[in-house]
């Protein structure tokens, strides 16, 4: 019966709200609108910040923006926010995220698992296009219809065991120690989106497939089986980049030159 609510819930919700589609054409139902969402990931942003230490290393800062910029040239200006920010942790985490409302966060372990500019570009992409398919939206609209008592107000980010659910439900979480925070059809979906990104932008996206094989080493052969995972498996998430790779035309124009520190 319980199950039998939640579902006539959703489609009562669908109906009122309509399905969007995500880049991909997928259906998805949003309950949020961007403006909630665009100060919702800056205020959880802010907290972030304020909790965990910034590298002041001028290179390695330089080097993650010059990346970040480049991606940037070929993403659309978006509805509820101005600018894209991006900070780097100085924490070896193998980890990245991208919030609602234009907030990057990467962990300078990553890159030593990201070895080039183009194994970067992959990541930056694929986490800014979790913020294009309104992926964090999805997840807490999700959320919601499950009847799971979740708010979306300052009071909620004020109480820690709330605000650490808003912000894995946006994406700030770690899995497995590699940068695993969504269901399986999301980090499908931003694979495909995060390299078509990185490809107009004139990085390698062939680096894709190097850059998961460095993500399973550094896993430690942590994942379970992918059957038991809401997640890809490395060697589907290789095998699809791949695919996806020998679709996208060639890049003409001036290529990237990030100096990696």
């Amino acid at each position: 019966m319980k199950f039998a609510k939640i579902i006539s819930l959703a489609l009562v919700v669908a109906g009122l709200f309509g399905c969007a589609k995500s880049p991909t054409g997928r259906n998805q139902v949003i309950l949020f609108s961007d403006s909630q969402m665009s100060q919702l990931g800056a205020q959880s942003f802010e907290q972030m910040k304020q909790e965990q230490k910034i590298s002041q290393d001028k290179a390695t800062n330089a080097y993650v923006q010059c990346v970040t910029d480049r991606i940037l040239e070929f993403v659309p200006k978006q509805p509820s926010f101005d600018k894209w920010e991006v900070v780097v942790f100085d924490s070896p985490q193998v980890n990245a995220f991208a919030l609602p409302g234009g907030k990057i966060g990467v962990y300078t372990g990553l890159l030593k698992v990201a070895v080039n500019q183009d194994q970067l570009a992959t990541v930056i992409g694929h986490e800014i296009a979790h913020v294009l398919a309104d992926h964090s939206n999805e997840r807490i609209s999700q959320a919601q219809i499950a009847n799971t008592g979740l708010q979306l107000s300052n009071a909620a980010l004020a109480n820690q065991e709330y605000r650490n659910e808003i912000v894995a439900l946006m994406g700030a979480g770690v899995q497995y120690g590699v940068i695993l925070p969504y269901g399986r059809t999301q980090e499908s979906e931003a694979d495909i989106v995060g390299l078509q990104l990185m490809a107009k932008a004139g990085f390698d996206p062939y680096q894709s497939i190097a850059l998961w094989r460095n993500m399973a080493k550094a896993s430690g052969g942590n994942q379970p089986p992918e059957l038991l995972s809401t997640h890809p498996s490395h060697d589907t998430r290789i095998n699809d980049l791949n695919s996806e790779a020998k679709t996208l035309p060639g890049y003409s124009g001036d290529k990237p030159n990030c100096k990696r520190p």
